[in-house]
């Protein structure tokens, strides 16, 4: 399984969607900076009020991010190769289908899972060196804040890699790149709602649910490869 996981990130260049991660991170922090020093000039600023809010606010533009990020993927993983036939040739391999595409949805579950944690953690460290110098949140921040901060962005950065996969059903209907990346933006849309730092994600039944409905993709997705014919 990691030989394959290997060949196929070699394949697509993982190294360009890490830098581009990178990138959108520091745009991320750029804009929260901007956020936070507009409303600071402010006599009523309350957005970003307290802690719990910054980081709900950091946690919605990352989770949306990479939601779109992983549609990308699976839209060159998986959907274009349907479409172009070209998965013919993986699956001449002596190799089980469903071994080949489970590798393929696990490289995007573990991206995004990776890329969700370390997109919150840079931009929330990068927030909190600003408010020293800035003070835009007078509150403490003490260490239960960053165990219940960390806690939250992993179990986020969970759900959200698995319900990123739903955008797969979406785009295996036609094998169709748009439809991949059109559902994703609509899946963003649906969780990433936050109004003064609450969100329906904060209601802890619908990252839930998403995630399981994610994995149910990712099983349907693979489940009958072994009989599909891909040169219909």
């Amino acid at each position: 399984m990691l030989k394959l996981m290997k060949l196929e990130m070699r394949k697509i260049r993982i190294g360009n969607y890490i830098r581009a991660s990178m990138l959108v991170n520091v745009v991320i922090l750029g804009i929260i900076c901007i956020i936070s020093l507009t409303e600071g000039m402010e006599e009523e600023g309350l957005l970003f009020a307290d802690y719990d809010n910054v980081f709900s606010v950091i946690d919605t533009l990352i989770r949306g991010t990479y939601i779109v990020f992983a549609a990308v993927l699976i839209s060159q993983l998986v959907i274009d190769e349907f479409r172009n036939k070209s998965i013919t040739v993986l699956f001449m391999y002596p190799i089980s289908r469903k071994k080949l595409i489970a590798a393929k949805l696990l490289i995007i579950v573990l991206f995004t899972l990776a890329a969700d944690i370390v997109g919150n953690l840079f931009v929330d460290v990068g927030f909190y060196v600003l408010n020293v110098f800035a003070s835009v949140v007078s509150e403490p921040f003490t260490w239960f804040d960053a165990a219940h901060s960390l806690l939250t962005i992993v179990m986020s950065a969970l759900a959200t890699s698995f319900l990123s996969l739903i955008p797969l059903y979406f785009g295996m209907r036609n094998h169709s790149g748009a439809a991949t990346i059109v559902s994703s933006l609509i899946a963003v849309v649906f969780v990433c709602q936050n109004v003064d730092g609450f969100s329906m994600y904060s209601i802890i039944a619908v990252p839930i649910s998403l995630a399981l409905l994610g994995a149910a993709v990712a099983y349907i997705s693979i489940r009958n490869i072994e009989q599909v014919d891909v040169l219909k």
